[in-house]
């Protein structure tokens, strides 16, 4: 059985995030947490058991250390949209070094060493 405290401060967390994502994602309702199998197992914790009103452990395929917050809704599009959101505004900003209307000075190529 795993520290009673490290289980108290995972228990937290998951809280914590669970409240996150049902103040953001209003319309998906979370169900589960998912934790990589190595992680569960060090925790004590069963695939299915109910750790939260309402919320169970399952395992999935992430990363050690990590833990992942398991709901109805679709997430994928909306982190699609936003990235490409993003990366539109980078492509569209000038080169050019705040504050200065000049270009910056040359430099002689390959760098001098010293």
């Amino acid at each position: 059985m795993a520290d009673t405290s490290k289980i108290a401060k995972n228990l937290r967390a998951f809280q914590i995030a669970v409240n996150a994502h049902d103040r953001e994602n209003p319309d998906h309702t979370a169900y589960g947490i998912g934790l990589a199998h190595f992680d569960m197992e060090r925790l004590g914790f069963d695939e299915g058991e109910e750790v939260l009103p309402g919320i169970t452990i399952h395992t999935d395929s992430g990363v050690s250390g990590n833990f992942r917050v398991l709901c109805d809704g679709q997430h994928d599009e909306d982190l699609e949209e936003v990235a490409e959101e993003e990366m539109l505004e980078v492509v569209g900003t000038p080169a050019e070094a705040p504050g200065t209307d000049e270009p910056p000075p040359d430099r002689p190529w390959p760098p001098t060493r010293y």
